[in-house]
């Protein structure tokens, strides 16, 4: 049988006006297959809890419309792989959810995700809601984790540079089809990520990025994860929707804490306030999540192991002292130290050279977490 045709009844079945989810898998609970559920009387189909007999009958008549048909060719045209919910690389603690999407088109391969951790937040982030996430997303992947989020602008885009940059796996979830990376200027990012992990819909490879198919992606997004990080949001942030989600469906919640004269960080304050788990660094993640999954919590790094500091002279100690923990722009820095642009350029790339300093979109700098200590 080739790939079509293993494909065609589950595509038939989703397609069935009224079947969305959650009744998909309950027709897969109780009859082991779509082409069973397909192939079924209508008595048989009525025992399912809510299939009523209109339903059952649609659904003992059905027929594939076009539209599914030519998602699926498409699919197939495109090189993207179909993961079912019976497939081996279907993500499992997806499969527990009330409902999973039936399916996923695959961009990359799911093959050896696991341990995810999601991470998600403003799509007008602060610098220094860029900066924790991409600190925290590049330790969460050195420690074997796979960071999960939605590929939008501002912190899903740090979070999975952040895994990428740590050399480990990440996931992105869209709210539109394969075929309309969105946002547009995330095309690169998405050809990166699909070389160390995946990128996925539960929607056709053609269909847009609506409004209303985004609450839909978070449920994926919390949904394959073990615990989901929100790291900057306000209080209308769709990001409280993951979290709300990832509480429903039995998953941890933590989030990181920012300023307390921030707007933008009201809402990860209201779920600290609520009972999400603060975090500081991975650590925090990774020590609550370890137990979970039969393992023990990892030991402090000993201070032996640690790098030697790098050398620095007195301008560049200077620098360090300058920089705390939110990010500073070069001109801020330059008026803060009366230094001229071109000698703290210098200076600047020399720390980023000794790996003590980062830069940030916009020229905008910050130390990095295990720079020495300036004193």
């Amino acid at each position: 049988m080739d790939e079509r045709q293993r494909l065609l009844p589950w595509f038939s079945l989703r397609s069935v006006p009224g079947v969305g989810c959650l009744l998909f898998k309950r027709l897969l609970d109780g009859f082991g297959s779509p082409e069973a559920a397909l192939t079924a009387t209508v008595e048989r189909l009525v025992q399912v809890d809510g299939i009523n007999r209109k339903l059952a009958g649609a659904i003992a008549g059905h027929r594939m419309p076009a539209a599914a048909s030519a998602a699926l060719d498409r699919a197939l045209e495109a090189g993207y792989r179909v993961v079912t919910m019976l497939d081996p690389a279907y993500p499992p603690l997806l499969r527990e959810i009330p409902d999973p999407p039936a399916y996923l088109y695959v961009a990359g391969s799911l093959e050896g995700i696991d341990r995810c951790i999601a991470v998600v937040g403003s799509r007008n982030p602060t610098e220094y809601g860029l900066a924790n996430t991409w600190e925290l997303s590049r330790d969460l992947a050195t420690r074997g984790f796979t960071v999960v989020s939605g590929m939008a602008r501002g912190i899903d885009t740090a979070a999975h540079e952040g895994a990428l940059d740590g050399g480990g796996r990440t996931v992105a979830v869209l709210g539109s089809g394969l075929d309309r990376i969105y946002p547009a200027e995330n095309r690169r990012l998405f050809e990166r990520i699909t070389t160390s992990g995946a990128v996925v819909s539960e929607f056709s490879p053609k269909t847009g990025p609506d409004a209303h198919h985004f609450p839909a992606r978070n449920r994926i997004i919390s949904g394959m994860s073990l615990g989901a990080v929100i790291a900057e949001a306000t209080l209308r942030s769709g990001s409280l929707i993951t979290a709300r989600l990832a509480a429903d469906q039995g998953r941890e919640v933590f989030a990181v804490p920012g300023s307390i004269h921030s707007f933008k960080s009201t809402g990860t304050h209201t779920l600290i306030k609520q009972g999400a788990k603060l975090v500081e660094h991975a650590g925090d993640v990774v020590d609550e999540i370890l137990p979970m999954i039969g393992a023990e919590p990892e030991p402090p790094p000993s201070p032996a192991g640690a790098p030697p500091s790098p050398d620095l002279s007195e301008s560049e100690a200077a620098i360090c002292a300058a920089l705390g923990p939110y990010p500073a722009h070069i001109d801020e820095l330059g008026r803060r130290l009366e230094l001229d642009p071109g000698r703290l350029s210098g200076l600047l790339l020399a720390l980023e050279l000794k790996g003590v300093v980062r830069q940030l979109p916009g020229k905008h700098f910050v130390l990095s977490q295990r720079s020495p200590d300036p004193t």
